[in-house]
């Protein structure tokens, strides 16, 4: 039976709508959005090297050849950052020790107690205080700037034995001695700004170690 036109069903059925997209998809679509800001660079980059190719046949801490050396990035992020980069070079390029050479002539009249052998390197790669092999800015050309970074070492050629020019009645040694040295660095897996100033641990002079004189009959 109907009345005016309507159908005889009762009208209390539920309207089905779509639900939201947002809804209907997983939970993520939930989450807050990334937060913004500088991350760490280091360790979000897998393809870093922890051992270079070039440290595999040496003991020393650096590297003064290195054929995967990425000149080209650090020449086109200079570029990209050259302000930003002049005023970290120009905190360390006063620690640039190419000026003390002619110190040299003077170590002729001095008498060491231990061998040693003294150079001055400009390495393209190092491990730095934190035990991390860092890639060094060195020898790279850009526009009319040249980026050098040169330090002195003297390694001991005998550390840990008997002082040779001390008499046997003296307990002596030969010790290496270090000195901290800041470098201008290239982070390639920063992506915001791929320089840094970090401090390395490196050879300085070689010390003779005296200890308690002895007597014998």
């Amino acid at each position: 039976m109907s009345d005016g036109g309507f159908s005889g069903r009762p009208c209390f059925g539920l309207v089905s709508l779509p639900a939201p997209a947002c809804l209907r998809a997983s939970a993520a679509c939930l989450r807050p959005p990334a937060a913004y800001g500088h991350q760490p660079a280091y360790p979000a980059c897998p393809h870093y090297p922890e051992d270079p190719a070039c440290s595999k046949n040496s003991t020393d801490p650096w590297c003064l050849e290195d054929s995967e050396y990425p000149e080209y990035e650090i020449k086109h992020a200079i570029s990209y950052n050259k302000h930003k980069v002049l005023e970290l070079y120009a905190d360390v390029a006063d620690l640039n020790t190419d000026n003390s050479v002619e110190r040299l002539t003077k170590i002729e009249e001095e008498t060491y107690l231990c061998p040693s052998e003294v150079g001055y390197v400009r390495p393209l790669r190092a491990v730095n205080t934190d035990g991390k092999w860092r890639v060094i800015v060195n020898n790279i050309k850009v526009d009319y700037e040249t980026f050098t970074q040169t330090t002195r070492i003297e390694k001991c050629l005998s550390a840990g034995e008997a002082c040779p020019l001390v008499p046997q009645c003296y307990e002596s040694s030969c010790l290496q001695k270090s000195v901290y040295h800041r470098f201008l660095v290239y982070d390639p897996c920063d992506q915001y700004f791929p320089f840094a100033i970090e401090t390395f641990q490196l050879p300085a002079s070689c010390a003779c170690s005296l200890g308690a004189y002895e007597i014998s009959h």
